[in-house]
């Protein structure tokens, strides 16, 4: 299928689907990263009128930031930015002290970020009677590369059914800055974090395997292991 048939027929999907659920608009965190910014795009053509982008850095890398009010000036988005630092702070101060130094402990922090902002998303979406879509493709759910009630929740995955590959396709198509569409996938959670760093393969050979089944025997190994 064509790129500008698969972004027609997914401007369409989440207009049927938020309309046949009641809901009135879209909010969806704009990350700066390519997946939030094609569905940014994608929700923008289905409700030009009644969306809203929303930022929520939580001790993020200045640059998402930019980023993302790159995508949202370009395509005439409104554009939130509201920190949840102190939130993160205040909601660790009740928890039990852990030991920084075990991933462990940096993974429960990070999936912590992002269950603040699946909060504060849902209470936009609430107060407006709009929807919460995400930015999961299907590179990341096969895997289960998403925090659970976290950027995993939400109502509606557009790109749900696409491999990265096709999302970059996308982002070409829909004419997403250059520094968004060439800059490393990451989901921002620390200093340094990229998704094919962690996951120990690329999105390429991921891809690959997903589409064929075929791959290198190591990473093929790696991939199944995390499904």
């Amino acid at each position: 299928m064509e790129t500008a048939t698969i972004a027609g027929k997914l401007v369409s999907w989440i207009k049927d689907r938020v309309e046949a659920s009641g809901g009135e608009g879209v909010v969806f965190g704009l990350s700066g990263g390519v997946d939030s910014a094609v569905v940014a795009v994608l929700c923008q053509r289905a409700f030009p009128c009644n969306i809203q982008a929303i930022n929520l850095p939580c001790y993020s890398q200045a640059e998402d930031e930019q980023h993302a009010g790159l995508v949202a000036d370009k395509f005439s988005i409104p554009f939130q930015v509201i920190s949840l630092d102190v939130v993160f702070n205040t909601f660790l101060k009740k928890l039990p002290d852990g030991k920084p130094e075990k991933a462990a402990e940096r993974i429960a922090k990070s999936n912590l970020k992002a269950r603040l902002r699946m909060a504060a998303l849902y209470n936009f979406a609430n107060r407006l009677n709009y929807r919460v879509i995400g930015s999961g493709n299907r590179s990341e759910l096969v895997l289960g590369y998403f925090t659970k009630y976290g950027d995993g929740g939400v109502d509606f995955l557009p790109i749900g059914g696409l491999v990265k590959q096709q999302v970059f396709e996308l982002a070409e198509f829909l004419g997403l800055p250059r520094l968004i569409i060439e800059k490393p996938p990451s989901a921002g959670l620390w200093p340094g974090q990229t998704d094919e760093a962690e996951m120990g393969f690329t999105y390429k050979e991921l891809d690959r395997f997903l589409l064929t089944g075929k791959e290198d025997t190591t990473v093929k190994s790696k991939i199944q292991a995390m499904m």
